[in-house]
């Protein structure tokens, strides 16, 4: 059965209305990948490649060490962090099951599955998400894409995208992936990384914490610097890798 994911022949109205924001060119593209790549940009890449093909979110993934305790194995994503960390267990069962054989006839060729029923998408996107398997070095990678409802990704962007994400990737691996931080993290901002990652807002911290609300944000703020991360759901994401939460 065939799923839904792909248009084989075109790459159709549907493209311009993913993600609710306007598809990239490819002369696009290659403009603003010289300027996020020029710093060793690998978040960067991967968000330009998930606008090229019309997905809403992206999550870069290391096979190598998805086997791992914790979420080690996640280079870079903006997928929300719930369904990142139920996501982790089916990726590593599922690769576990799979022979060398086929991991290696899955390079570079689109792949769908289905979310697990226990989880919920974001609004509007579709339960259904999209892998791309591709190596830099030894090292096996996916990039795996969740896109709107009714959203068809082009084969053919997705075959560019699959090429251009190993050579963003290779900048992760050729950073060696640090799991020491430049800059270590104070009590505080430890403690505000904790209870974001229990779910907790900044006015709940804050009345935890005893100190005010604005406070709290200046702590999670500072986290987010330190950590190089842009949103809540990233900095938890860091905090899990690194055993910090």
């Amino acid at each position: 059965m065939e799923l839904s994911g792909v248009d084989k022949t075109t790459e159709g109205l549907s493209l311009r209305e993913a993600a609710g924001s306007r598809v990239l060119s490819r002369e696009q593209l290659a403009r603003r990948l010289a300027v996020v790549t020029s710093s060793n940009n690998v978040q960067g890449v991967m968000r330009l490649l998930a606008d090229y093909v019309g997905a809403s979110h992206f999550l870069l993934a290391r096979y190598d060490l998805i086997q791992e305790q914790g979420l080690d194995f996640i280079v870079t994503s903006n997928w929300p962090f719930d369904l990142v960390r139920r996501l982790g267990s089916e990726l590593a069962s599922g690769y576990a099951r799979s022979t060398e054989l086929e991991k290696c006839l899955s390079l570079l060729t689109p792949s769908f599955a289905l979310l697990p029923d226990d989880v919920t998408p974001p609004d509007d996107i579709s339960r259904q998400y999209c892998s791309l398997t591709f190596c830099v070095g030894r090292t096996r990678f996916s990039l795996m894409l969740l896109f709107l409802e009714g959203t068809i990704l082009s084969q053919e962007r997705l075959r560019e995208v699959g090429l251009l994400a190993a050579y963003g990737a290779s900048f992760a691996e050729n950073a060696d992936v640090r799991t020491e931080r430049e800059f270590e993290l104070t009590e505080r901002e430890l403690e505000c990384l904790f209870w974001i990652a229990e779910g907790k807002t900044s006015d709940e911290i804050a009345v935890i914490l005893g100190i005010s609300r604005n406070t709290i944000n200046n702590y999670i703020t500072s986290v987010m610097r330190k950590t190089a991360t842009k949103t809540r759901s990233e900095a938890i994401a860091y905090a899990v890798r690194n055993n910090l939460v």
